[in-house]
């Protein structure tokens, strides 16, 4: 299998995601933020969580940098794709979320691991991302379609500050669940709602990414 021959320590992290498949699930399993905070040296990333730089760089250089993208790499397939896969998932995902959350923070209130204000959270998140993810739609990917480089200098700063907002939900969703994990003998509602707000951060993540590190790029570049 081909392995990856680009040096790796002096990238940043959100380089090697957008450019070696497979790479942002690494950072997912070692707590690598590459998405909010992609512009950070893997060297430096590394250090931040107290990681082994050669071993986390082995690891990526197992990866396959033939292996088929994550996600399509022409501009009008790839905001396809952002629109199918993760717009459309997360409509799905978080008003089921809020619900289940409301349930176990009601049935189980008295339970010292309950993730009391989860609910709150996740309404809050809903209603910004829905915003966020409207503008897109309406405004920044049909200029993007049109090749209007000249006018989304704005609005791609203003997403980008937007996803740094959900990055901060994010990180209070991974407390409040403790990392998404579950207390001994949780009832199945509990299990589901951990599950899947261990999808959306997941989703949620790989969303950012592919914006920030690969779609934005080529417009601001571009400008």
């Amino acid at each position: 299998m081909p392995q990856t021959t680009f040096p790796l320590h002096d990238r940043t992290v959100g380089e090697i995601a957008a450019r070696l498949p497979g790479a942002s699930g690494v950072f997912r399993r070692f707590g690598i933020d590459f998405c909010c905070h992609g512009e950070v040296p893997l060297a430096e990333a590394a250090n931040r969580r107290q990681l082994d730089l050669g071993a986390l760089e082995a690891v990526l250089g197992d990866l396959d940098p033939l292996a088929i993208p994550d996600a399509p790499r022409e501009t009008g397939a790839l905001i396809d794709h952002i629109q199918t896969r993760y717009h459309q998932a997360h409509r799905r995902q978080i008003p089921e979320l809020i619900a289940l959350s409301r349930k176990v923070e009601a049935v189980h209130a008295g339970h010292p691991e309950v993730p009391g204000g989860l609910a709150d959270l996740l309404q809050r998140m809903w209603g910004e991302l829905e915003m966020h993810m409207k503008k897109e739609e309406l405004i920044l990917f049909p200029a993007m379609r049109r090749q209007a480089a000249d006018r989304i200098a704005a609005p791609i700063a203003e997403m980008r500050h937007d996803h740094d907002d959900h990055g901060a939900f994010l990180a209070e969703l991974a407390r409040l669940t403790q990392d998404h994990t579950l207390p001994e003998g949780a009832c199945r509602t509990w299990q589901a709602l951990y599950a899947g707000t261990a999808q959306l951060r997941a989703d949620l993540m790989e969303h950012i990414h592919l914006e920030n590190n690969v779609l934005f790029p080529r417009f601001e570049k571009a400008a």
